[in-house]
């Protein structure tokens, strides 16, 4: 009994491995960059894993492929089902969202994943899992013991660690939300006295440009045209230079949002925003998605 437990959590880590490479490439190709898909910090995305043990031990007896496509199809989807809830009732965050996509329930599953996984289903109770018993059939049992072993303890403190990382991710939301706002507040002070800047000089140049119109009328129009060009040019230069000072302020507000989210997020909160691009919390989500988009910008720029 013992043997075929430890038989089991090696198929488990093996198919959460293949999950893993399945999503980081399928969510990499999405997004234009390499992400490290995965809730653990390892290279595995244990509901694969899950959902291909319980499918081999479950569906394993049946050899009509219809039959077995829809219970691995309606079994996968109850298991992603209940795991988006489970961990939203946990962590206060939605992992992934459907909503996107057509004939999806909650957002939680959808009918495009419940096919795929139906069909992966399939493949793997008939096809894959008959290969990999035989390759660890063939795996001598010392060596079993011992990657049970090790591959049992990493597995749990990597488990530890990344819960006790995110366990406060809202917390930390909120701390970096009231950060940018103060930063937000001196900003938009800069920027609002740049604007006004240009804009009282704008107002005093055309006053004066009026007056001198007023007591040289026989000059109107060789003056008028000397003095609104002068306008025209002084003012162009001012507002230019207060674009210019906004496009940099603009960079530099970026900047000081990538700083805020490395000091207040640790580690683990900046993994998960950065692996999962559809992720969303129940409280401050709109902070989320702004920072989501900052990192996003500053990517493409190569920052």
């Amino acid at each position: 009994m013992m043997l075929f437990l430890e038989y089991l959590f090696l198929w488990f880590i093996f198919y959460s491995f293949a999950g893993w490479v399945y999503e980081s490439i399928l969510v990499s190709c999405q997004q234009h960059r390499w992400v490290n898909r995965g809730f653990l910090n390892g290279p595995l995305c244990p509901i694969y894993g899950t959902g291909a043990v319980a499918g081999v031990v479950i569906l394993g007896q049946i050899h009509n492929p219809v039959v077995l496509f829809f219970l691995a199809m309606i079994g996968a989807s109850v298991l992603e089902y209940f795991t988006s809830w489970a961990m939203e009732q946990l962590f206060h965050a939605r992992w992934w969202d459907y909503s996107h996509f057509r004939f999806n329930l909650n957002g939680r599953i959808c009918l495009l994943g419940a096919v795929v996984f139906g069909i992966g289903g399939v493949l793997i109770v008939d096809v894959i899992q008959p290969q990999v018993a035989r390759v660890t059939d063939m795996i001598p049992l010392q060596i079993i013991h011992v990657l049970f072993i090790v591959l049992m303890a990493l597995t749990i403190a990597d488990t530890i660690v990344t819960v006790c990382g995110i366990v406060n991710f809202e917390q930390s939301l909120e701390q970096f939300k009231i950060a940018m706002a103060k930063y937000g507040d001196a900003v938009r002070e800069k920027v609002g006295d740049a604007v006004f800047g240009a804009t009282d000089m704008a107002s005093g140049m055309v006053g004066g440009a009026a007056a001198g119109l007023a007591a040289k009328a026989t000059d109107a129009l060789s003056g008028a045209s000397d003095k609104f060009g002068g306008v025209q040019s002084a003012v162009g230069q001012k507002v230019g230079e207060s674009w210019q000072n906004g496009r940099e302020m603009s960079s530099e507000f970026m900047l000081r949002i990538k700083d805020a989210a490395d000091s207040v997020f640790n580690r683990q909160q900046r993994r998960m925003i950065a692996s999962f691009p559809r992720l969303k919390t129940t409280s401050n989500n709109d902070t989320l998605q702004q920072l989501r988009e900052t990192l996003e910008k500053l990517y493409r720029r190569g920052r």
